[in-house]
């Protein structure tokens, strides 16, 4: 193998690792910010429309998948994947080319060997009535060439470890662009539930607003009629003002909420979204760890992907070997040669070319070892990343049941705060007590209902954050949101993957 193709190999390598690892930092730090993290841009807006769009979180994610930046960026470095692989490829075609020239060219024939002592050799081939001492040494002539050109590697064991090594790396491409698809969809999700949090927040302070402009309107009345005291008057009306502010604050949560929603999923931040879908709650089938490992075993893209990154390392470590073996090669030529405007004659070459390696020891053992240290890193992230989704997977479930207590409590602490707040209203409606007791409840009643709509999305939020670590949060969020029985294993095959080889 020539130093080109090995270059070339190495730096396949190198832009392989580095788009897999990028895409996995970027996972790792999730700043809401577009120009730290492409999850959170998007690229091919939507045209803008004034009246609100209607968005369930099918429609969500679905923009997401197509205009999202980060998935975009990964597509394309797909493409980029594909177009090395057909770099590659050439070393083993046959190469074809059409090759003409025509010109004037000006030959030393004396620094060609032509000697003039030596002109008398030819004098019998020269014209009637012409001497050698005449014939010129420097001569010029108009020539055209047309030629079809051939080569083709017979043997090169080298050149094809590594283009077996590129079909491995296309697929290393393909699961890292369907990694990026799940963490779309991870992060489109989350920011929807977050939106549905927000504006259930909003919902609920708007209610208590309304339930803080019944009271004061209340003990105005009273105290207008001289029944109750100036202070609750004006306790009331503290309660209200408070709680407009809490309106005002949730309102604004809301607004950017959509507007990041907004800007993952190609709309226009100015776009109005109406969300179609209520914040989802339901009981989850618990799983086992072991099958859990199974599955994400077989569907994590990023586990996926570096062992096919751990295939590409191995086929090069064994082209590093295999260059030490002979290259054949055969190439040749056929057209015309001849003076511009005179008789062309046919002209052919054929030539078979056996190339060994002498002595490149020092080459060979330095590109050895790079490909013996690219493999044992690769393989060490490999285990790593087993422990990593090992611990993931325990985290999940750790969070999710976690979750699913929490939101028990919550909506116990719920139900109880408005029973509470009911009865303080009561004992305040029929004289029995002021209307402290009632502005206690209803702060009482804002927090439960807080923390209540927390812990739904947490819960939400655990579930999809189990489904990406198994590896299928892009095809069964709907399931896991919805509190179904999680699928069975896929197969490798997944649609879209490259064809195995």
């Amino acid at each position: 193998m020539n130093s080109d193709a090995m270059k070339t190999r190495v730096v396949g390598t190198i832009l392989g690792s580095a788009l897999l690892l990028g895409a996995t930092a970027r996972a790792q730090s999730n700043p809401g910010n577009s120009a730290a993290n492409p999850y959170m841009g998007s690229v091919q807006a939507v045209v803008f429309s004034a009246e609100p769009k209607a968005l369930s979180l099918d429609d969500a994610i679905k923009l997401g998948i197509q205009n999202n930046l980060a998935l975009t960026l990964a597509r394309e470095q797909q493409k980029t994947a594909d177009a090395t692989r057909l770099e590659l490829v050439t070393v083993l075609l046959p190469d074809i080319t059409l090759h003409g020239e025509t010109g004037v060219h000006q030959y030393n024939l004396e620094a060609e060997g032509f000697h003039p002592a030596s002109l008398g050799v030819f004098a019998s081939l020269l014209p009637a009535g012409a001497s050698a001492s005449s014939f010129p040494l420097v001569t010029k002539v108009d020539t055209t060439i047309g030629q079809v050109n051939f080569s083709q590697a017979l043997f090169n064991w080298a050149g094809y470890d590594v283009w077996r090594a590129s079909q491995a790396f296309t697929k290393a491409a393909y699961y890292n662009a369907q990694s990026s698809r799940g963490l779309v969809v991870l992060n489109v999700g989350n920011t929807y539930l977050q939106a549905l949090a927000a504006k259930a927040r909003l919902d609920y302070a708007q209610a208590l607003l309304k339930t803080d402009e019944t009271a004061f309107n209340q003990a105005h009345e009273e105290h207008l009629a001289g029944v109750v005291a100036n202070l609750e008057d004006l306790r009331a009306k503290v309660q209200l003002q408070s709680q407009q502010q809490a309106v005002i604050a949730a309102q604004d949560d809301f607004e950017k909420a959509k507007i990041a929603l907004n800007r993952e999923i190609g709309l226009r931040p100015e776009q109005p979204i109406v969300l179609t879908e209520s914040s989802p709650y339901a009981e989850l089938h618990p799983m086992d760890l072991v099958d859990a490992r199974v599955e994400a075993y077989a569907n994590r893209q990023d586990y996926l992907g570096l062992k096919q990154e751990l295939i590409v390392a191995d086929r090069e470590r064994a082209a590093t070997r295999h260059e030490r073996f002979p290259t054949l090669t055969f190439g040749g030529n056929w057209g015309v040669t001849g003076v511009s405007g005179g008789v062309y004659h046919e002209t052919f070459a054929a030539v078979g070319t056996l190339s060994i390696p002498i002595f490149k020891e020092a080459e060979f053992r330095g590109d050895r070892d790079v490909a013996a240290a690219q493999l044992a890193e690769i393989q060490s992230r490999l285990e790593d990343l087993k422990q990593k989704i090992d611990q993931q997977l325990r985290d999940s479930l750790l969070d999710l049941q976690t979750a699913t207590e929490t939101v028990d409590v919550a909506k116990s602490n719920v139900d109880l705060a408005t029973t509470a707040l009911d009865q303080t209203q009561q004992r305040f409606s029929a004289g029995v007590s002021d209307n402290l007791p009632v502005s206690e409840a209803q702060s009482t009643l804002a927090a439960a209902q807080s923390q209540y709509v927390n812990s739904v999305y947490q819960l939400n939020e655990a579930r999809l954050g189990l489904a990406r670590n198994l590896g299928i949060v892009d095809t069964q969020y709907r399931t896991f949101l919805q509190g179904g029985n999680p699928p069975q294993v896929k197969s490798d095959a997944a649609v879209g993957e490259p064809k195995k080889e």
